[in-house]
């Protein structure tokens, strides 16, 4: 059995000058197909349950189905909540088996987001898991705009809530389909020079593949969540499988299709941040 937790697939990262992928989950279909590729690549996997795949399947569904990839996987699995936004909601993941539990708090005061992220943090560290917590908002694409990260504010979000990751917001963007964009590394480097609690970017479907490759190596970050991206191509091979014989009608076979081509689009993805004995400590 190799699940674990963020902190452990995370520490080791920070140390040794690579990132981990944390990977949105919305079925069974990509969650299999992205724990396929860690194993093919020798690299940890985050498989993440954000507000959009808890809305369609239960919390304790995902956390069952999340684990069972884990037990039977030679990578490390972590089983993460993304965006959790009560107690409650953290308190039944942790509940339902998830080894990770991130609070967003982001669009609050700092000091209510800390004070509520530090209760979810005392949850999660009681139960010997991980918790992620987020400073400065970070917007949607076609929706509400970011708000970046204040240096000073992540250096006393940082300290205060206890956190084991921080998402932060740099010029990244959720929900981002091209990436045209990228993120302001001085930024990046002006709340590192503050806090050496592991980095985490939301939106990385966002950033250009050669900047998620720079700042694995270089800097703190050491998770980038990839959704978008691997959305999009999901939908693709969905949808050539659908149209290659309009009439299949067994899901089932359907669905069996998608596997191959998302193992190899999610082993691409997975290339651009290292991994285990593959980089030297981060400069």
């Amino acid at each position: 059995m190799t699940l674990a937790t963020l902190s452990q697939v995370l520490q080791p990262a920070l140390k040794d000058g690579y990132a981990v992928a944390g990977l949105v989950t919305l079925g069974w279909e990509d969650m299999r197909a992205y724990v396929a590729a860690a194993e093919e690549e020798g690299v940890p996997v985050i498989l993440q349950a954000g507000p959009s795949c808890r809305k369609h399947t239960p919390l304790p569904v995902l956390g069952a189905m999340f684990r069972h990839l884990a037990e039977g996987s030679t990578v490390p699995v972590v089983a993460h909540l993304d965006h959790g936004y009560t107690f409650e909601e953290c308190q039944q993941a942790l509940d339902s088996g998830f080894t990770s539990l991130m609070y967003d708090g982001s669009r609050k005061p700092l000091s209510q987001n800390i004070d509520e992220t530090a209760r979810i943090a005392e949850l999660a560290h009681s139960a010997g898991i991980s918790c992620e917590g987020e400073i400065g908002f970070v917007g949607y694409a076609h929706g509400a705009a970011s708000e970046g990260t204040d240096p000073v504010d992540a250096e006393k979000f940082a300290a205060d809530s206890g956190v084991d990751a921080m998402a932060i917001s740099v010029g990244n963007v959720h929900l981002q389909e091209n990436k045209e964009g990228g993120l302001d590394e001085a930024r990046i480097s002006a709340i590192q020079a503050r806090t050496t609690v592991p980095l985490v970017i939301h939106g990385g479907s966002g950033v250009p593949v050669e900047q998620r490759q720079k700042l694995a190596r270089t800097t703190n970050i050491c998770k980038f969540n990839i959704g978008t991206e691997l959305r999009k191509a999901f939908g693709t091979v969905m949808r050539d499988a659908v149209n290659s014989d309009p009439d299949r009608f067994d899901r089932v076979t359907i669905l069996s299709e998608t596997h191959d081509p998302m193992v190899a689009a999610t082993r691409t993805v997975l290339k651009a941040f290292g991994g285990p004995s593959r980089n030297e400590p981060k400069e």
